[in-house]
């Protein structure tokens, strides 16, 4: 009766042997399809890279040409975006707050006016 036993854990030890193997050996075989993927993702990453430097130096060229202000369009752009990402992000409070103190910039305004009417 002890051999039988024995018999049977020995058995079940090797089936969780042979299921882990097998499961190592898919993850082994995912592990290198993700490096492989990772490193044609690089390559497209530097060739995308190149290909905009290149545009980029056209762009540059092009906008000298016709006398555009690059700095100042890009520095405008990142305002802008700086300005959607802060309306994003709630910036919709401090639109508020801005329109109040312009609103109270305004009354004040009209009372100097009306002051100097006065006077």
């Amino acid at each position: 009766m002890g051999f039988g036993d024995t018999a049977k854990k020995i058995q079940t030890l090797a089936d969780r042997a042979e299921r882990t193997y097998k499961k190592i050996s898919e993850l082994r075989d995912e592990v290198d399809e993700t490096q492989e993927t990772v490193i044609d993702t690089s390559e497209r990453v530097k060739t995308l890279e190149n290909e905009m430097a290149e545009q980029r130096a056209v762009l540059d060229a092009v906008a000298e040409e016709v006398g555009v202000d690059l700095e100042r369009v890009s520095t405008e752009a990142h305002i802008t975006d700086a300005e959607e990402s802060a309306a994003a992000k709630g910036g919709d409070a401090d639109a508020d707050a801005a329109d109040d103190t312009d609103a109270d910039a305004d009354a004040t305004d009209s009372s100097d006016a009306a002051e100097e009417d006065a006077a």
